[in-house]
């Protein structure tokens, strides 16, 4: 789960390949990364806070975009190319491999990716033991098929995502599986009057959850169907050499079924099926218009604005009884069915960047947008108010139960950034300042403390989605200077950034939940030849300003040293890493409450990061 500024990924949007991958579990196991893998992704482009409006809508902390390689097609005659790679993780003993072969012609070409991966649990660093819950084991399958010619650019990929189990340290529930297959059409045309770019995909996921082995005894089955589909349409008009238009509309549909089925011999969990969502739905649909120019070899403006409708609606609800065991939320479901539940928001977003070379090497980029979120499915409809159905909802990691809300509004977000850029021979330097002012801010407020059948108190409380005004500011530095500069790619080069971070409930005036400490990194990158080098050391401060609603740990400040390795020669790469080489003790400042061990000791931690791990690399192309 992405962190960018202090938002976390339900405030972004994420796509892969240009298709967004919407939330489908109430504990967002399933997160959009997810479906991808290290093995074969080309690139990550993180646009943060201030994002062009044509990027996408209904997020208000930025983009992350993830992207494969293009197709590739031969020169002449067919040809056939790939790659192939494995690994090996001792912390954990994880290992996996992925391969990719295209099949090319001149104008069509086929390629194939899959890929492989699974870890037992992983053991904390010094002697903080076994991580319980953090096992995992998970595939993907795709065939991608592309068309070039005079009428540009044609792709069709289908694939298969498939995870037999997935533990959750900081969730009271695991992932016990996950199946889901998607198809996307993308097309590229290069027209008299400009640039076409349409997209399509549709993608069904069935996702279950229950105790894996370090949760156990017990039960709880939790299933959770989704359907989503998009479409988008997006032209690039130039309209002088200055001037460029670019304009689009976008439709995005998502589908989702929440139930609990009943457990045989369980009073408090039957004898119905607990109806979390049913046949919940959202769709949104946006258009856009933004203005590139370039005013001369300096100055350089972007100016757009985006105009969305977010309707939502869901069916009526049931627990599992309505006996006294499960009045709170036999009574709540009562209330929830009487309810209008049908929702509409028209939001607006509007982004204006300008960049100017102040001088040769230096450059300056001034941002502002203004952009809106509608609340998801879960934030509105989650509507269970018994300590056992709240504490299924949420995707925070703490332990606490989380109620939706009807009267939800759509969160409202004013970014100001600004970034100075220097660069000269051999040296380069970045100073990022940002801040950020969110209205209807969704946060959480206390409705009750949770305590256990017998009554007793529980480290748990139980909150409910609300608005609330915050605001988040900070500064982002980094840097890179050349100490050794050889033939070619050769030399060595010494590395540093810091970030610096405050996010604010200005409502409570305390600070909000899951906000990264300062922290800093250093690396020295050398190459010579076939061999490649590389030492980091990475600084977390003590993070003590925490969430006091959702009981957020303290978490201590920490260095880790990595170390890594590789030899090149040619189709062949090996590679060899330690990672947290002197196998520090820590905890993760965003990482929550690690349940996992909690249930199994009943002693309440943070969740401890890994311990030292030797990782093997190998691929090789051809």
């Amino acid at each position: 789960m992405p962190a960018v500024r202090g938002m976390t990924e339900q405030r972004l949007k994420v796509t892969v390949d240009g298709h967004p991958i919407d939330l489908s579990c109430p504990n967002d196991m399933n997160s959009p990364l997810s479906y991808t893998d290290p093995q074969t992704i080309n690139a990550i482009r993180v646009m943060a806070g201030v994002a062009p409006v044509s990027m996408g809508g209904d997020n208000i902390g930025g983009v992350i975009d993830v992207s494969s390689a293009r197709p590739q097609f031969s020169a002449g005659g067919t040809t056939i190319s790939g790659e192939v790679s494995a690994f090996y993780r001792s912390n954990g003993d994880g290992f996996g491999g992925s391969a990719r072969v295209t099949v090319a012609g001149e104008n069509l070409a086929a390629t194939y990716t899959g890929s492989y991966t699974q870890s037992e649990n992983y053991t904390g660093g010094g002697n903080r033991g076994v991580v319980r819950s953090t096992e995992f084991a998970k595939t993907d399958h795709a065939l991608e098929l592309a068309a070039q010619g005079g009428f540009g650019l044609v792709r069709l990929k289908g694939g298969y995502h498939f995870a037999p189990y997935e533990g959750f340290a900081n969730q009271a529930m695991d992932m016990t599986d996950n199946r889901s297959w998607f198809v996307n059409l993308g097309y590229e045309g290069e027209f008299d009057f400009g640039t076409v770019r349409f997209t399509a995909d549709y993608r069904d996921t069935d996702h279950a959850m229950n105790f894996l082995a370090d949760k156990q005894p017990g039960a709880m089955p939790m299933n959770t169907e989704v359907h989503t589909f998009s479409a988008a349409l997006k032209l690039d008009l130039p309209l002088s050499a200055r001037d460029t238009l670019r304009t689009g509309w976008e439709y995005h549909h998502q589908w989702l079924n929440d139930y609990w089925p009943p457990v045989p011999g369980n009073m408090m969990m039957g004898p119905n099926t607990f109806v979390n969502l049913n046949a919940a739905h959202r769709d949104r649909f946006g258009t856009f218009g933004e203005w590139e120019a370039r005013w001369n070899e300096r100055l350089t403006s972007v100016i757009g604005v985006r105009f969305e409708r977010v309707s939502m609606n869901t069916g009526i609800v049931q627990p599992y009884s309505t006996t006294m065991m499960n009045m709170d939320d036999a009574m709540a479901a009562a209330v929830f069915n009487a309810a209008d539940r049908a929702r509409a928001d028209v939001n607006w977003s509007a982004s204006a960047l300008v960049s100017y070379v102040l001088a040769d090497g230096v450059s300056l980029e001034l941002g502002y947008a203004h952009k809106a979120r509608s609340p998801n499915l879960y934030e509105r409809y989650s509507w269970g108010r018994g300590a056992m159905a709240s504490r299924m909802i949420g995707w925070y990691g703490d332990g606490n139960g989380y109620v939706g809300n009807l009267n939800l509004r759509p969160e409202r977000a004013d970014t100001l950034s600004a970034a100075l850029e220097a660069k000269g021979t051999g040296w380069s330097l970045r100073i990022a300042p940002h801040y950020t002012h969110v209205d209807d801010y969704i946060d959480a407020v206390f409705v009750k403390k949770i305590t256990n059948m017998m009554g007793m108190p529980t480290p748990w409380v139980q909150l409910q989605f609300a608005n609330q005004q915050a605001e988040f500011y900070g500064l982002d530095l980094s840097g890179e200077v050349t100490l050794r500069r050889g033939a070619g790619s050769d030399g060595t080069t010494l590395g540093a950034s810091l970030s610096w971070l405050r996010g604010q409930n200005l409502s409570d005036g305390g600070p909000l939940y899951r906000q990264m400490p300062l922290n800093a990194r250093a690396s020295l990158q050398h190459r010579q030849g076939a061999l490649e080098a590389g030492l980091e050391l990475e600084w977390v401060a003590e993070k003590t300003r925490v969430d006091a609603t959702r009981k957020e740990p303290v978490t201590g400040a920490y260095t880790l040293v990595n170390l890594r390795l590789a030899y090149d020669l040619g189709p062949v790469r090996l590679s060899v890493e330690a990672l947290n080489l002197l196998d520090k003790a820590y905890d993760l400042p965003l990482g929550g409450v690690s349940l996992g061990d909690h249930k199994a000791t009943g002693v309440l931690r943070p969740v401890p990061g890994r311990g030292r791990s030797v990782n093997f690399g190998l691929s090789a192309s051809f």
